[in-house]
């Protein structure tokens, strides 16, 4: 009777352990989960505010050209600014990427950059629908 009390006694302690060190563990994954949570939510919200900085980035009274010149594109370059199109004499065509907080340049956008100032730019006319249009770029 004893070996069997004895038995009873550590299959309990057993027992209470393991229920001990699930709810530590589950414990742990709740505020784990908790905390990653919040994470998602503040850079949700960084995002977030970063597209709207972008969106309104030329209604800001320090963005340093026309309004009326920019034209929204988002990807890769959040604008191009046709400089002195609204009194139709463009003189400059600037490739505007708009930063809040502390964004980075991507990648992408920086081998964009680099393009940009090596000049690798060039025009080509497309004419839809039209036998010219069969010619390589």
């Amino acid at each position: 009777m004893e070996d069997i009390l004895a038995l009873v006694l550590i299959v309990a302690v057993a027992i209470l352990a393991s229920v001990v060190v699930w709810l530590s563990m589950n414990s742990y994954w709740m505020k784990r989960i908790e905390d990653e949570r919040k994470q998602a939510i503040k850079k949700s919200a960084e995002v977030r505010a970063g597209q709207f900085a972008e969106q309104i980035a030329p209604y800001l009274p320090d963005f340093p050209f026309n309004p009326a010149d920019a034209r929204f594109i988002g990807k890769p370059v959040d604008f191009i600014v046709f400089k002195g199109a609204c009194e139709k004499e463009i003189e400059e065509v600037i490739f505007v990427e708009v930063k809040s907080g502390k964004s980075k340049v991507s990648p992408q956008e920086k081998r964009l950059r680099d393009v940009i100032n090596e000049k690798r730019i060039r025009w080509y006319e497309y004419r839809a629908l039209s036998p010219e249009s069969s010619s390589n770029p």
